[in-house]
């Protein structure tokens, strides 16, 4: 790890306990806070994480957004009676051609959010704490100097306390040792519970579906340099396990991400484009069965380039 990592794992490593509400509250003025839940089909936790944001967080947010991701169950009904704002993906800046995928929710969301701060959480989290949110927030309004603040936690599964993570561990990880060193230090650097300043996440692009967090971390690093990162050690958290075959289509669109960057930043040469059909296997009544996945990802533009963007909505 270089040294500069070491000194800022040191300098901008805090711990949700660290934030507690009430210092949150003292800290806030008049500074203004946006909480962006990108949901697709999770009506089972939705509700009861708005619930506990609006409770728990009571003064310290001006507005909870779901972004409901074209769910096929009771999702917007579920988060709007919980008592978020619900706004439908494709019905956000409608003369655009829809995208798919997480990064465009995110994306999409700056167009329908007013905050100064923007707080983006999973909406799949199980036994969900105000302090997922909270913690990520502490920095940001504390120390005017950050810019983006990245939650990290261990990620249990099936009784391991750090078995999840493993598009992390497997892929993420080593592609950011290997081309963006000074990202290293973050421990979590695809996790859901990030918060960012609008000032900054509208002057840069969001790729969409699963590159969106890796996407983001390089860009606001190239805009705002590592000091302007802080990361929060948010505990334990636990969501909805994906099959091998769902992670895997999630690799090659992290890694997709990875190669638009390296081209971008002149790190790599290319005399091809790569294919974006992921062929899995899985062993049928007959044999093997083979699905062909497609893993494309696109990029949104900054949302300050925007000449026609709507306009939020107030309070």
């Amino acid at each position: 790890m270089l040294p500069e990592v070491r000194g800022w794992l040191r300098r901008r490593t805090s711990s949700a306990a660290d934030w507690p509400v009430r210092d949150l509250l003292a800290a806030k003025g008049a500074t203004t806070v946006s909480v962006v839940l990108p949901a697709r089909d999770e009506r089972e936790t939705v509700g009861e994480i708005v619930g506990i944001l609006r409770r728990e967080l009571d003064g310290l947010l001006d507005e909870v957004v779901v972004i409901d991701s074209r769910s096929q169950d009771d999702t917007a009904r579920v988060a709007a009676r919980a008592g978020a704002r619900v706004h439908a993906q494709d019905e956000i800046l409608p003369h655009l051609r829809p995208l798919d995928g997480k990064g465009e929710a995110l994306w999409k969301s700056l167009a329908v959010t007013r905050g100064d701060v923007v707080v983006f959480a999973d909406a799949d989290i199980r036994h969900f704490r105000a302090s997922l949110v909270g913690g990520v927030l502490g920095p940001l309004l504390a120390d005017p100097t950050l810019a983006y603040v990245k939650g990290c936690y261990d990620r249990p599964l099936d009784g391991v306390p750090n078995g999840g993570g493993r598009v992390t561990e497997l892929v993420a990880r080593p592609l950011i040792n290997l081309h963006w060193p000074e990202l290293a230090g973050f421990v979590q650097p695809l996790a859901g519970e990030y918060a960012g300043r609008r000032s900054v996440l509208e002057r840069v692009p969001f790729l969409t579906g699963y590159g969106v967090e890796l996407g983001l971390l390089i860009d606001v690093l190239d805009l705002a340099g590592l000091d302007a990162f802080a990361q929060v050690d948010l505990g334990s958290r636990e969501h909805r396990p994906q099959s091998t075959e769902a992670l895997g289509a999630m690799s090659g669109q992290i890694m997709l991400a990875a190669w638009s960057r390296l081209r971008r930043q002149g790190k790599i040469q290319t005399w091809h484009e790569p294919s974006c059909l992921l062929a899995q296997f899985r062993r049928g009544l007959t044999g093997l069965d083979v699905t062909c996945r497609d893993v494309t990802i696109a990029e949104r533009p900054p949302m300050l380039t925007l000449p026609d963007r709507l306009p939020a909505r107030a309070y």
